[in-house]
């Protein structure tokens, strides 16, 4: 199975993400694309398979994934503070890849229903999803 996990900023959700699928699911191959260098190093060290950097990164590689992870603003245009362009957003959404979105409340975009849920069963969530079969 190939997972595009997707992070901007510092990289923390991406990085847990990858440490979790690598620990839970024995025949990932992880590609971490981050938004900038700090949010790829984090998911390159929390052991991706595979790393990039950028735009163009996310879009060839949104092609490619058989699933997509990372927080909800991967699918929104000039969110996490800029970071995501519209041609990410776009590539994202338009994906044929199955989308695993986390739910987090950031730059003005917020999904209401969940204040009560930390990130550590957000990425519970994230890897039963990813355990489920697909278009269940």
């Amino acid at each position: 199975m190939n997972i595009l996990v997707i992070d901007a900023q510092g990289g923390g959700i991406g990085k847990q993400l990858v440490s979790a699928i690598k620990e839970n699911i024995s025949d990932a191959v992880i590609t971490a694309v981050g938004t900038n260098s700090a949010a790829t190093s984090a998911m390159l060290k929390a052991g991706a398979d595979i790393a990039a950097t950028g735009e163009n990164a996310v879009i060839v590689n949104s092609r490619k994934a058989d699933v997509i992870t990372g927080p909800i603003g991967i699918v929104i245009a000039d969110a996490l503070h800029g970071e995501i362009t519209p041609l990410m957003a776009k590539a994202v959404a338009q994906s044929s890849a199955r989308r695993i979105l986390i739910p987090v409340n950031h730059c003005d975009n917020i999904v209401v229903g969940i204040s009560s849920l930390n990130i550590s069963k957000l990425i519970r969530d994230v890897l039963a999803e990813l355990e489920a079969p697909a278009g269940k």
